[in-house]
């Protein structure tokens, strides 16, 4: 038989009874649904940058083009990366679910170290750009390609403060209703990210190059 997970009296999770939301209680059910609802106008967002690339992605203005600039080696161990994190922040929940704190703050870490390799590489692939000239006012083509997938390291960027605040609440507070509440919300955030980072290596490095 399964089992009910209840709230309604218990805040903290004792180390013998797991009392994690029920994904139909009110709040949690709220909170997710809510959260789903921006995660839908995110993707408009994103389908909106997609189609302004695809529509300038060859107004290059005598400029490079994608083939010459795109290193898809890079791009793929960002994907990798971005991958892996993903895979580590589904192993947070797990832990959270098995009432384990400290694996929790150690897999959260290691999304974070992940997604932090991420952004330092997406930030060492825009200098180079720039340095050898090729910024986002040189074409329309590099502006439309500078704001979709800034955009998206801006996302993860704000994803590294989320596991930031996160750890330190579970350091704190342990693996409470809240707590895991917030874990859950930040996982369907962060494998959203991974999802469109998959889109922009599809679409604009690897048939931009090849």
């Amino acid at each position: 038989m399964s089992r009910t997970f209840a709230i309604h009296h218990q805040d903290t999770l004792g180390p013998s009874d797991t009392h994690l939301p029920d994904l139909h209680q009110d709040t949690f059910s709220k909170t997710s649904l809510g959260f789903w609802m921006y995660l839908m106008t995110d993707s408009l967002l994103f389908a909106t940058l997609f189609c302004t690339y695809a529509v300038l992605h060859n107004e290059t203005f005598d400029g490079p083009s994608a083939r010459d600039l795109f290193s898809l080696t890079t791009a793929f161990i960002e994907t990798m990366i971005l991958l892996i994190s993903s895979v580590t922040c589904g192993l947070g929940i797990l832990s959270a679910i098995r009432n384990n704190k400290n694996q929790v703050i150690g897999w959260l870490a290691l999304s974070f170290l992940l997604g932090a390799c991420f952004v330092a590489m997406e930030l060492h692939e825009f200098t180079e750009l720039y340095q050898a000239g090729n910024g986002w006012t040189r074409s329309a083509f590099l502006s439309a390609f500078f704001t979709l997938v800034s955009t998206h390291g801006i996302h993860v960027s704000f994803g590294l403060l989320w596991i930031a605040v996160m750890i330190v609440q579970v350091s704190l507070l342990g693996i409470t209703a809240n707590t895991f509440r917030r874990l859950v919300v930040f996982s369907l955030f962060w494998h959203f990210l991974d999802l469109v980072w998959i889109f922009i290596f599809s679409f604009v490095y690897l048939l931009g190059v090849v």
